[in-house]
């Protein structure tokens, strides 16, 4: 059984939701599933998937009194595990997700998939894409 940990930082409950649907479809594939905030999320090794969720904030940056460091202190250790992003946003075209992925790939990390993307709360189709990702990193 995999182990996989899905963190999150959610200031309106979107990115939460978005969490969810990915938590519970890696446990419907199988995966024993941690749901941990971000600002609680220290040590990648004992897991074999980790799904990020984190929203776009400001001028489409990750949050960045919890989440941003927290990224930047385990995004070194990441290689070799499956890993997926995911988040919502209020504005713009999701330019966060896509600097997010590169400063991922900078770092060594392989996405299993496209960020997932949610324009504000998520809808069916973002919530699909959730449950994707969620069986893809089980």
């Amino acid at each position: 059984m995999s182990k996989v940990a899905v963190v999150y930082w959610s200031g309106t409950g979107n990115t939460e939701a978005m969490a969810n649907a990915v938590a519970e479809a890696a446990r419907a594939a199988g995966a024993d599933v941690d749901m941990i905030q971000a600002a609680d999320f220290q040590d990648p090794a004992p897991y074999d998937g980790i799904a990020f969720g984190c929203p776009a904030m400001g001028a489409e940056v990750l949050e960045e009194t919890e989440f941003q460091p927290m990224w930047d202190a385990v995004k070194g250790s990441l290689a070799g595990k499956k890993v997926g992003l995911f988040g919502s946003y209020g504005w713009g075209g999701g330019e966060w997700m896509q600097s997010w992925a590169d400063d991922a790939a900078e770092n060594g990390v392989s996405l299993v998939a496209d960020g997932v993307i949610a324009n504000n709360a998520p809808d069916d189709d973002a919530l699909a894409q959730c449950a994707e990702l969620g069986s893809a990193i089980a």
